[in-house]
């Protein structure tokens, strides 16, 4: 039987992180590990959207989200910070931005 390209769904491109990004999520990542509010993390390259997903335990939700979508990026930015609940807790147009949120020392995880 030959191989017939018409019942092969095409590939969807999916969007990811470029180094530089993932680079700069990891280093958060590491902080928030050495300060013991965090311990595993996830990463989706979905087709609209790139998700870095942040855990207090592997076997829970994610407490935070910092998600990439670049559909989004002329209007509200393309970056976002997603809470526990789906919440939007902050929104902008370039990484370092979003990312601020948790610099500022403004959030506290509870168990």
């Amino acid at each position: 039987m030959a191989f017939d390209p018409s019942y092969a769904s095409p590939r969807q491109a999916s969007v990811f992180f470029d180094r530089r990004e993932l680079v700069r999520l990891l280093n958060l990542y590491g902080r928030m590990v050495a300060a013991g509010e965090w311990r595993d993390y996830a990463i989706d390259g979905l087709a609209d959207a790139a998700v870095f997903s942040v855990f207090q335990r592997a076997s829970e939700s994610p407490l935070y989200r910092v998600e990439k979508r670049p559909s989004l990026a002329k209007r509200q930015g393309a970056w976002a910070v997603v809470g526990h609940g789906g919440m939007i807790l902050r929104r902008g147009h370039e990484l370092e931005q979003v990312l601020r949120f948790f610099d500022r020392g403004r959030f506290k995880v509870v168990d």
